[in-house]
Order: C-alpha cells, then sequence, then structure tokens
C-alpha cells in the first residue's frame, strides 16, 4: 500500500511540479524522490518535524485536487493503454507495416518529452 501511494505521488509530481510553490517542491523531492526524513529535511530548512510533515500533506491534498480537476495522470494512463494495446495488435496483424510502427513509435515519444 505505500509503495503504490508513493508512486502515486511521485507520478502527480512530475505532471504538477510546476504548480507548486519553490519550497512545496523541494519538500516533495527530498521526501519522495531522494527518501529523506522528516528530521533530514527539517535539519536543511531549519524548521521543525511537524512543519515539514505539515507542508508535505498539505501538498500532497494539493496534487490530488489539481488530479482530481485536471486528470493529467489519468488521461496518460490511459492513452499508454491504449497505445499498448495498439502495438499488441499490430504486432500480431501488421508486422510487415513499418509505416505503421513508425507512427505508434513516434507517439510513445510524445509522452516521453
Amino acid at each position: 500500500m505505500a509503495i503504490d501511494k508513493t508512486n502515486r505521488v511521485n507520478a502527480l509530481f512530475e505532471f504538477y511540479e510546476s504548480l507548486l510553490t519553490k519550497k512545496q517542491a523541494e519538500y516533495m523531492a527530498m521526501y519522495y524522490g531522494d527518501d529523506f526524513s522528516l528530521g533530514e529535511i527539517a535539519d536543511n530548512f531549519d524548521v521543525s518535524r511537524q512543519a515539514v510533515y505539515d507542508n508535505i500533506k498539505r501538498t500532497e491534498k494539493i496534487l490530488e485536487d489539481y488530479e482530481d480537476k485536471l486528470n493529467l495522470y489519468h488521461n496518460f494512463i490511459q492513452r499508454n493503454e491504449k497505445l499498448d494495446q495498439i502495438k499488441q495488435y499490430t504486432d500480431s496483424t501488421y508486422k510487415e507495416d513499418q509505416k505503421l510502427t513508425d507512427l505508434i513509435n513516434q507517439l510513445e515519444e510524445l509522452d516521453e518529452e
């Protein structure tokens, strides 16, 4: 369960990081990305562990609110699932169609940019 939450928060952070304040982004990157403890983050910013905890919890809520309104992560997951289905179908039905394969690869690259 904790791994699922961490993966989700990291994914939401990737999509919505630019909408956060600098401090929110730094706390989230350190806590979820770099696996810093609350105490380590508190020491780096000269604040209490409670202040770090509160900021992280508020920021998690903010990220979820952004996702509820904008659905960027949800849509990304759906697009990737459909793209995987298209690739499987193409691989089994249109193996020799290099143009179709190239177009699918280009679609995949769009999400990587």
